[in-house]
């Protein structure tokens, strides 16, 4: 009865790793669920079946630990539960296209450093160059690198 205990304590340590490994990565309850089969596995083997059955459960349980997660790194199952999608949709950038260093606009949102302004009749994202700017500012185009739009406050407007 003690053999068996054992065994489905160490065939239910072995699940709980493979879920916490490849399921629900992180610690999670599966990964303390199955540390505790592993340990309540060998004290009961040291306890109740001598030095000599707990040396043959420790390294039995080690060789089932590492033994079913080579099983389960070459089986197909990992293959079917891994994303394979690509993303292949890009980010609209022609309203960026028309912008000019020194075009001229209006803040449309609040401008957290990131934000919208309306520069020649098309809504634009832009960054800013000056900190924080209110919306419904004027602003201006001071500089563009890698299609990235920064602006400032149109002292002048």
């Amino acid at each position: 009865m003690d053999i068996l205990i054992i065994a489905l304590l160490i065939i239910a340590a072995a699940v709980l790793l493979l879920v916490e490994l490849f399921i629900t990565p992180g610690i999670t309850v599966a990964g303390f669920l199955s540390a505790g089969c592993f340990i309540y596995a060998n004290y009961h083997a040291f306890a109740y079946l001598g030095t000599g059955g707990g040396i043959v459960t420790l390294a039995v349980s080690a060789v089932v630990c590492i033994g079913s997660l080579v099983w389960f790194m070459r089986s197909k199952t990992l293959d079917k539960i891994a994303l394979t999608t690509n993303i292949t949709s890009a980010i609209d950038r022609s309203a960026e296209t028309g912008v000019r260093l020194g075009d001229e606009g209006i803040a449309t949102t609040r401008l957290a450093l990131i934000g919208y302004a309306e520069i020649n009749g098309k809504i634009v994202e832009v960054k800013s160059d000056d900190g924080f700017i209110d919306e419904k500012t004027p602003v201006k185009v001071c500089r563009l690198t890698d299609g990235t739009v920064f602006v400032c406050r149109n002292t002048i407007a």
